[in-house]
Formats: C-alpha cells, structure tokens, sequence
C-alpha cells in the first residue's frame, strides 16, 4: 500500500454502526431531496396522506361487506344496463374506467411537452384531459342519479345489505370530489400555459420560475393519483 493510499485511510471519517450508521446516511445523502421544489415535495406529502384515507375506506368497505349477514348485492346486477332490450352489465364502468384511464395518458403527453416548452401543444392536451376528467364525472352523476331513482340510499337499498348504499356513495363521491376538483385546476393551469405565464416568469398563483413548467408536472402527480385510486375502487367495490 502507497503511502499517499495510507494517509487518505487515516484521514477518512470513521462509519458508525447499527441505528446511528443508517441515520447518518439519510441525513447526509443530499441527492434525493436537494433538488426537490416545495411544490413537489408537498404535492407528494398530500398524496401520501391522501393514500391513506382511501386505504382506510377500502378496508372499512372489506370488512363491512365480510361481516354482514345480509347478502351482498351483486354488483353486475345493481350496475347494469338495459340497453335495446339487453342487460349489460358493468358496462357504465367500464367505458367510465376507459375514460378515466385514457386521461391518464393525456396527461402523460402534456408532461412531456411540458419538458419540451411546447405551450399549444400542452394546453391543448391539458384540456383534453379535463375534457377526460369532466366525461367521467357526468357518468358518476348519471350513475348516482340512476341508483338513487331505484331506491339506493345511504341507509338502505332494495338488493340486500344496508351498508352497500353507504360505502357506495361515500367511496365514489370521495372520489369524484378529487376528480372534480383536479378539472378546476386543469383547466386552470392550461390558461395560464397557454397565455404564456410559465414562459415570462408572470407573477401569481401556481406560477413557477420562468422557463419551468412545473405546475403542469405536479398536476400529472395529483390526476396519475386519482387514476390510481379508481383501479382499486373498480376491483374492490365492482368486481368483488
């Protein structure tokens, strides 16, 4: 061994061990946070928690439908369609879930011009988006509007057990708030991209530093999110 090698060995800080070895790591690894926005970092923080509220009415809908004994309705049969003297069943949802999954990837395109400082090109598909995410929405009402006119209410329903009418409107319209609230801000960030505030560093709300389109990516977190979420709702609550 050199003694150039040596000298750097003696002069190297010495690794703690056990708990302390790994907190120090963390706090010393800079990397993965430094150059994270505080828009991000917090969009991440929401959605963390906000994954909680919804694995907490998941469970809560599991463990009401395990524990009653009153028979379940049958989803295929409370969701169904008569259309041209045919029942379809599931078939709302499922053009409901194509939509909502297919916003997805619009939103995945509007990132990505993002990226490039294509403003047209981002707005538009921004609005597509909305479009998406407003289509799905006035679904869920017809949906609501459609159970409710056959006698589906929070307390009761005419299929079975009392807790469907409650964990159904409680786990869709928690949802379809998300929904709604992230077509507001669709629809408001693709004005702003498409007056060209992210590109002038305009001054105002959900405006990042000039030349950084930010916003448009924090808002993909917020709509993969919700996308996310209504995977699990469509396997929990309607294919169970």
């Amino acid at each position: 061994m050199s003694e150039n090698s040596q000298n750097v060995m003696e002069t190297a800080p010495q690794r703690l061990s056990g708990m302390r070895g790994i907190v120090d790591d963390w706090s010393s690894d800079q990397r993965a946070f430094k150059n994270v926005s505080w828009g991000k970092a917090m969009m991440w923080i929401f959605l963390l928690s906000d994954t909680f509220v919804f694995a907490c009415f998941l469970i809560a809908y599991m463990t009401a439908r395990s524990s009653t004994v009153v028979p379940w309705p049958n989803p295929s049969e409370v969701f169904a369609l008569h259309i041209g003297g045919v029942e379809m069943p599931l078939i709302l949802i499922a053009i409901m879930t194509f939509v909502l999954i297919s916003s997805s990837g619009t939103m995945a395109m509007a990132v990505n011009f993002g990226y490039r400082h294509a403003r047209r090109k981002t707005a538009a598909l921004m609005l597509a988006t909305a479009v998406l995410g407003a289509t799905f929405v006035g679904m869920q009402a017809f949906e609501w509007t459609k159970l409710i006119v056959e006698g589906v209410r929070p307390w009761g329903n005419p299929w079975g057990a009392a807790q469907f009418g409650s964990s159904f409107f409680m786990i869709t319209g928690f949802h379809g708030t998300h929904v709604t609230i992230g077509v507001i801000f669709l629809l408001i960030i693709a004005r702003k991209v498409l007056r060209g505030d992210y590109d002038k560093g305009r001054r105002g709300f959900f405006t990042s530093r000039k030349g950084r389109y930010e916003c448009v990516e924090i808002m993909g977190l917020y709509w993969h999110f919700v996308d996310l979420v209504w995977v699990f709702i469509f396997a929990f609550f309607y294919l169970w």
